[in-house]
């Protein structure tokens, strides 16, 4: 009995930022796949796709959500490779290509936008569920939901995945979904409006391209369990395009339909909307268990000893407070900032990884070989983010996240060959 008793009260198993050993790289091309698929829809997905209209046609968002979630999906799951291949985590894989400085920059930004992305997450699913029962307790709601999401990142990727995803939230969140989609699309009223101007549609492509890329520094925290390099990087893809084109066309319709600024609002005003609200509701907290469990593993990059259940904790009650706070007024500047600082950063690290070492990285340049830092990386990174700014600034009807992308890619490609790397 008292054997019994302490395998109950045993903490779940914390996967640091060592590489995972192969008998816990269990997850299957249909388990990412439920993951990304996952974590490319929600409310604040939605959200987004209503900051291109009525700026945008219905056609044109629907176009832009398309080419901009394959583009930012492809370089997500490319990302991915790396922690297949080697069971590190994102700010880990890091380190060959950067070194541990570099590393250790990117995992500061890291925490601060993933901490800003709990807040966001949080935020919304208090005032959703505010709406929902007519106004009113958003304390209440914000405290229940933080204690949610900490449970579920304090059990870790593996039993999100396969006890709640799998099992309940995945199959709520597309039944709702389908009952939204149906209801807007046998209402003719929402395809006739918008394209009023005034919102190129390459700054819109920017838009799209942000949701995927700003989970790139996370998702080597979660490939690192795939069993099989080739199916988590094609689940991935296909995951993530299906979801944020879905909801971000979906944001864009019921905005033109309801013509409200809140997309929880105009939910609730279809017929069942508050049922298939709450649906998405119960699937919105694996967004924010994401966050707030690679922003641990993120600080762990940098102070590898603190427990992560206790930097779980921490980061959910600063996230709340910050929640409480938080207008969503800036909430489109806040994605065009995280491409700006993650696009490039992940052109170098691509570029570096696939076009100059081939993949040719061993375990050790993780850990102890790691260099202190690699200037050509960092030099590459900051051109690519100056090029952003640039492009953004004078020239935004080019869309900055794919020129910025281009220009650290080549660059890094360009100083690794005349630096003569050679394995």
């Amino acid at each position: 009995m008292s054997e019994l008793r302490e395998r109950r009260i045993r903490s779940p198993p914390e996967w640091g930022i060592e590489p995972v050993p192969e008998k816990v790289k269990i997850l299957r091309g249909i388990d990412l796949f439920v993951l990304w698929s996952s974590l490319g829809v929600g409310i604040l997905v939605l959200q987004a796709g209503a900051l291109m209209v009525p700026a945008l046609t219905i056609d044109q968002a629907i176009l832009v959500s398309f080419i901009g979630s394959i583009a930012g999906s492809t370089l997500l799951a490319a990302a991915g490779v790396i922690g297949a291949r080697h069971g590190v985590p994102t700010m880990v894989s890091l380190r060959p290509i950067f070194g541990f400085t570099g590393s250790y920059i990117a995992t500061i930004l890291n925490v601060i936008q993933l901490v800003g992305w709990t807040a966001f997450e949080l935020k919304v699913m208090a005032d959703a569920s505010s709406l929902i029962l007519g106004g009113g307790y958003e304390l209440a709601w914000l405290a229940l939901f933080t204690i949610i999401v900490t449970l579920l990142a304090i059990g870790g990727p593996l039993t999100v995945v396969r006890q709640w995803l799998e099992k309940f939230a995945i199959w709520f969140v597309y039944a709702s979904t389908a009952w939204i989609t149906y209801i807007v699309i046998t209402t003719p009223e929402w395809a006739t409006f918008g394209g009023e101007g005034g919102l190129p549609w390459t700054l819109a492509l920017d838009l799209v391209i942000a949701m995927p890329i700003s989970w790139m520094p996370l998702v080597s925290d979660y490939s690192r369990f795939s069993s099989k390099t080739k199916s988590g990087f094609l689940s991935t893809l296909l995951g993530y395009t299906l979801a944020n084109t879905w909801f971000y066309s979906l944001g864009a319709a019921l905005a033109l339909m309801s013509g409200q600024e809140f997309v929880a609002a105009s939910i609730l005003s279809l017929y069942f909307g508050w049922i298939a609200l709450l649906f998405i509701l119960v699937d919105e907290t694996d967004n924010a268990f994401a966050d707030v469990y690679s922003c641990a593993l993120s600080i762990q990059n940098v102070f590898p000893r603190i427990k992560q259940w206790k930097l779980i904790v921490l980061i959910s009650l600063v996230s709340a407070v910050l929640a409480y706070f938080l207008p969503l007024s800036q909430y489109e500047w806040f994605l065009l900032l995280i491409g700006a600082s993650f696009v490039p950063l992940f052109g170098a690290m691509l570029s570096e990884y696939f076009l100059v070492r081939r993949g040719r990285i061993d375990i050790r340049e993780f850990y102890e070989g790691a260099p202190r830092i690699v200037p050509r990386s960092i030099v590459s990174w900051i051109a690519g983010l100056l090029t952003y700014f640039a492009v953004a600034t004078y020239a935004p009807d080019l869309g900055a996240s794919l020129p910025s992308f281009l220009m650290s890619a080549l660059l890094q490609y360009l100083l690794g060959r005349w630096q003569g790397w050679s394995g």
